[in-house]
């Protein structure tokens, strides 16, 4: 049982972090009204710019990865060889938070600040969150698709683990990615059928 111990310890850790509504959280204390109810009704920064309020958007885009980062950073510190275990459950505790009944955000802030998590603690290179930052930014700004952008830096990272030699890594992070693009399916959909909403327009992607 205690060798148990470090693991469980780090699995609870991670997903309480993970699970850490911010952009609800920041809605309601600067009075823009339940984030749930605005839009897809998803946690995330793309939903809180919704509310047509830019710095909380921006501030929940840091915080939901800087979540992501101190899941992996702890859980490694304390736990040592939990990493992959932190990551995982950070970015469950994201996407299915117990408090909002496992309906939570896309996960692709948290994912970014997992990346930077195995970069500080030595595990990966910081071409790869580097990588997953261009991906990401450079296709939201050049198609304004945010679900696009997300799905498409979460297949970089993979790739790019791979590339770097971390095969490991690389499987974990394609098990990663594929639960963001699961969880953009909605997406996926208006995508096919010409629905879904750019940057900047009124929908509810």
């Amino acid at each position: 049982m205690g060798t148990m111990a470090g693991p469980l310890a780090a699995v609870l850790l991670a997903y309480l972090l993970g699970s850490i509504p911010f952009g609800i959280i920041l809605t309601r204390l600067f009075g823009a009204g339940d984030l749930r109810a605005i839009g897809s009704g998803s946690i995330g920064a793309t939903n809180v710019l919704r509310t047509g309020r830019k710095g909380l958007a921006a501030a929940t885009l840091i915080l939901d990865g800087l979540k992501g980062t101190a899941a992996v950073i702890l859980c490694e510190r304390l736990f040592p060889g939990t990493s992959g275990l932190a990551a995982i459950f950070a970015l469950l505790g994201h996407l299915y938070p117990v408090w909002l009944k496992f309906n939570g955000g896309k996960g692709v802030a948290t994912l970014f600040g997992i990346l930077i998590g195995f970069s500080v603690v030595g595990d990966l290179h910081w071409a790869a969150p580097l990588a997953y930052a261009a991906a990401w930014i450079g296709l939201l700004l050049l198609i304004r698709y945010s679900s696009v952008a997300g799905m498409s830096a979460a297949l970089v990272t993979p790739v790019v683990a791979a590339v770097l030699g971390r095969f490991d890594l690389a499987l974990l992070f394609l098990g990663l990615g594929l639960l963001v693009l699961w969880k953009h399916r909605g997406n996926l959909d208006r995508l096919l059928s010409g629905t879904e909403p750019r940057i900047g327009a009124a929908s509810n992607g």
